[in-house]
């Protein structure tokens, strides 16, 4: 690689640590944020869901605007955004300013994620030099997603929750800067037709609703109008997004793509995966503070060693794995990791928030089974479909996996308990966390079957032809 080519890697990968750190970051600041501003867990959780419900419902637009105006001008005009909401949320003096940001922050992301991973593919033409750098790249993200609730315990605990965004400016800045003099300008020359923003708005919309009424159920008698009036809206987005996408000569989403099982059953799983993952996160910060009572920044540190352990299964196990499992029996394998993690959780509360349980869930989950899942299911993505929707097909899997964890997110905090001095979490709460885990477990186990099933008979209609008579 020369060193241009290895500055432009740099860039890319420092912009793309710095975006999956904030999904996992803010966790371990949740009880500094509700202590100042006296908010609940089903108020707080609005940061998390905002934020991962922007990301994933702009993701593909990120993506089309990027082909259509250019990846540098989408990527610098991504980093400014994110930089001013980071700065925005540090300084945020009400929680509603701070959600605010900390949506905008996730639409930012948005922009970000696909037009680094573009400029990197752009960047490095060369099929052996290509696969290298995507590597370098995806390990920036992995481990800044890794190492985000560790780093955001250390600076909660000694800086102050505010921290946790105000980081981001400095490295923002850097990345704005030596991006506009070492990025290509990549303008396309010929014309392409604009992405349909309309229907990405009318997508996060609908879940915006879904969300807000799923919160609202806890108190139904009094918010009976205001849930009935979010199910209307979220069926007149659905009915209207439906419309968009079979209409349009150029639809935001192919839904082509879902007559193939393998996607469907991708993206399904990837629902259930990002609920599950996003509502770990949360539960745990939880445990670790406000029921076991250490500190962010001891909480944090004993998170470290499966981070670690994350990107040791990533470099060293996983593609062995692989080679001796097919794509189907990896992710049942990762989908097990995650069921058992959830039940040893459940194990470790009832026995009097047992810390070696505890570690032993993380360990699975953190771990072993997120890695192995995600890699697994973004294979079984793309499989069996046409070549020219491989990149929609990704897509879509980071747009589920971020819309589940929104939805399934709002979903769990209604069942974790509340009290005037802590929140912890109720035995409920774990229950319906690990049957995330349990539905994505079964999801696969019949597509498996049916798929052997299928494969099985063609087998068997081949073998029992009449042989041809020449």
């Amino acid at each position: 690689m020369s060193l241009k080519k290895n500055n432009i890697l740099i860039i890319a990968s420092m912009a793309i640590f710095v975006e999956a750190l904030d999904i996992a970051i803010i966790n371990l600041t949740i009880p500094a944020i509700q202590k100042q501003f006296l908010v609940s867990n089903d108020q707080v959780q609005w940061l998390q869901t905002l934020y991962v419900l922007l990301y994933g419902g702009f993701l593909i637009i990120g993506g089309k605007l990027s082909d259509v105006m250019g990846s540098k001008r989408i990527f610098i005009a991504g980093a400014a955004l994110f930089l001013l909401t980071s700065l925005g949320a540090g300084l945020a003096g009400t929680f509603a300013f701070l959600s605010l940001s900390r949506a905008i922050q996730g639409l930012a992301a948005a922009l970000i994620m696909p037009s680094a991973l573009s400029i990197v593919t752009h960047t490095f033409t060369e099929e052996r030099e290509r696969s290298k750098a995507i590597g370098i790249f995806s390990s920036f993200a992995a481990v800044g997603s890794g190492s985000g609730l560790s780093i955001g315990g250390i600076i909660s605990t000694y800086m102050g929750w505010h921290w946790v965004f105000l980081i981001n400016v400095p490295i923002l800045a850097f990345i704005m800067i030596a991006g506009w003099f070492y990025l290509a300008n990549d303008t396309p020359e010929q014309k392409q037709p604009s992405p349909d923003l309309f229907s990405g708005i009318v997508l996060v919309l609908g879940l915006l609703m879904l969300s807000y009424g799923v919160h609202q159920l806890a108190d139904i008698k009094q918010q009976y109008a205001v849930i009935m009036l979010c199910a209307a809206g979220v069926i007149v987005c659905t009915r209207l997004l439906h419309v968009r996408l079979t209409s349009r000569a150029n639809p935001l989403i192919d839904l082509l793509v879902f007559k193939v099982p393998s996607v469907i059953t991708a993206n399904g799983v990837f629902i259930l995966l990002g609920a599950f993952f996003t509502g770990y996160l949360f539960i745990i910060s939880q445990l670790l503070q406000k029921d076991m009572h250490y500190s962010a920044a001891k909480a944090g540190l004993l998170l470290v060693p499966f981070s670690l352990l994350s990107a040791i299964v990533a470099k060293f196990m996983l593609p062995g794995i692989m080679k001796r499992l097919t794509t189907e029996q990896t992710g049942l394998l990762g989908m097990t990791c995650m069921l058992t993690g959830g039940l040893v959780l459940i194990c470790a509360v009832f026995a009097g928030h047992s810390l070696p349980l505890l570690l032993l869930s993380a360990a699975f989950i953190s771990g072993l089974g997120m890695t192995i899942c995600f890699t697994s299911l973004s294979v079984l993505a793309v499989k069996g479909i046409p070549k020219q929707h491989y990149g929609l097909a990704s897509s879509l899997g980071t747009t589920t996996y971020f819309l589940g964890a929104g939805v399934g997110l709002s979903i769990l905090t209604l069942f974790m308990q509340n009290g005037k001095d802590e929140a912890s979490v109720s035995a409920l709460s774990l229950i319906i966390l690990s049957g995330y885990a349990l539905i994505g477990l079964l999801w696969l186990v019949i597509y498996l079957v049916n798929s052997t099933a299928k494969n099985t008979h063609i087998s068997l209609s081949k073998s029992q032809r009449l042989p041809d008579v020449f």
